[in-house]
């Protein structure tokens, strides 16, 4: 009698070959971006001693590329922030290595501490600043690379204001 309870594996299941997927050199899912991330965060040797302030601008520095993508490192002093913008046609993943960062979206407002990650799609609207005391310094990877970042001018929300009520 054959059954699904009747198959049994034979041997070590991980010494079948076609069976085993090949580590991939380059990143190709939005884990494994996320992972690409933390792993350069891990490791500080790979951008510590590259890292500058800059009290006039935000300085940025491109750490690697790959197939598609870019890895781009950024320090924040207090004060500096992106303006409200987005990524055009890339995606991307954020990440604070130190620091505290905020973002500010059209749900609300988030503070990212060293170790918190922002994946987000294209059209992704926000704006990043640094309203701590301190310095900060960010990791960000775009997929595909980032070729625009388009501008956006923040909403006025329109405030009732309080009046005579007329019939």
């Amino acid at each position: 009698m054959n059954s699904d309870s009747d198959l049994q594996i034979a041997g070590d299941i991980l010494e079948v070959p076609h069976l085993l997927q090949a580590p991939r050199e380059h990143p190709a899912t939005v884990a494994e971006f996320a992972g690409l991330a933390r792993s350069v965060a891990a490791d500080r040797s790979q951008w510590e001693h590259l890292v500058r302030y800059d009290a006039t601008s935000r300085w940025y520095h491109r750490l690697r590329t790959g197939p598609g993508y870019e890895v781009w490192l950024l320090s924040w002093v207090p004060g500096q922030g992106s303006g409200q913008h987005d990524h055009g046609p890339s995606s991307g993943v954020l990440t604070v290595l130190d620091g505290t960062l905020t973002e500010h979206t059209a749900r609300g407002t988030r503070a990212l501490t060293a170790g918190a990650q922002r994946v987000f799609a294209p059209g992704y609207v926000h704006e990043v600043v640094n309203d701590a005391l301190e310095p900060a310094v960010s990791l960000h990877i775009y997929y595909p690379g980032l070729t625009e970042m388009p501008m956006h001018t923040p909403h006025c929300e329109a405030r009732a204001v309080p009046g005579p009520v007329t019939a």
